[in-house]
């Protein structure tokens, strides 16, 4: 176990490392022309605002499983994951209203449920491949980091000098140490392989995201971050099913 903590810790500290390298990381305005703007049923942008129904009844029904329908040995573990299905369901909201006016002042109520979905999930995974208390002690503050990354953002941002990088970090971090738990660890409970096909579900989503434009321009009635949408919200549906077909792992 120790020097599997070593071998993580370590990760997270070059991580960082690196990523301070770099100078600040400002959020370009490109960002909001997206590639469809089409008004559906009188709502502007109506493909990149309607396809965040996905996130809330995902949410929701993850909700639901945390609490009536997973089993968990400690039931303290379920904490952590009711906060990631509290994130995935304000980002239906925090989404439609970025989207409906795409600009840095919406953006960040996009953004700060995402985190705290990013956060909850790690601390869910520490509780359950390292310590139960670690993850719920960690849980509080790795939210709160993933909030203060995007507020951050924004008050450099409106002095002229917007860093992403405790954001990127927030973002892409949590999957670095989510892969890193996953092969390092020993899991406790049966359906690992459902974390990774969630994983992978996330990856592609961002992929569609940068290609925005040349999906639009090609398939001409739904756009690249539209897809997104539809890709994460399934993303967090895996997690949903992993929790509602798996089952603890016995030891001898």
């Amino acid at each position: 176990m120790k020097w599997r903590l070593w071998v993580l810790i370590g990760a997270i500290a070059a991580a960082v490392g690196t990523l301070f390298l770099f100078p600040a990381i400002p959020q370009s305005e490109a960002y909001h022309n997206f590639a469809d703007k089409r008004a559906l049923l009188g709502v502007p942008n109506g493909l990149d605002v309607l396809s965040n129904v996905f996130f809330l009844f995902v949410g929701a029904w993850g909700l639901r499983t945390v609490f009536r329908r997973a089993q968990f040995p400690d039931p303290r573990e379920r904490w952590p994951y009711a906060m990631f299905f509290i994130g995935v369901t304000l980002t239906a909201f925090g989404s439609s209203w970025y989207h409906l006016n795409p600009k840095d002042a919406t953006l960040v109520w996009d953004r700060i449920p995402m985190t705290i979905g990013f956060m909850s999930l790690v601390a869910a995974n520490l509780a359950e491949r390292i310590s139960v208390p670690a993850g719920l002690w960690l849980l509080v503050p790795m939210v709160a980091f993933g909030v203060g990354s995007v507020l951050y953002w924004e008050a450099t941002q409106q002095q002229g000098r917007g860093d992403l990088r405790p954001y990127a970090f927030a973002q892409f971090g949590s999957l670095l140490v989510l892969v890193l738990l996953l092969f390092l660890f020993p899991a406790r409970y049966t359906r690992t392989a459902d974390l990774g096909v969630s994983l992978a579900l996330y990856a592609l989503a961002k992929l569609l995201e940068a290609a925005d434009r040349p999906i639009f321009t090609a398939l001409k009635f739904v756009s690249g971050h539209t897809l997104k949408h539809v890709a994460a919200a399934v993303s967090a549906y895996w997690i949903v099913r992993m929790l509602r077909l798996r089952h603890a792992i016995e030891r001898a």
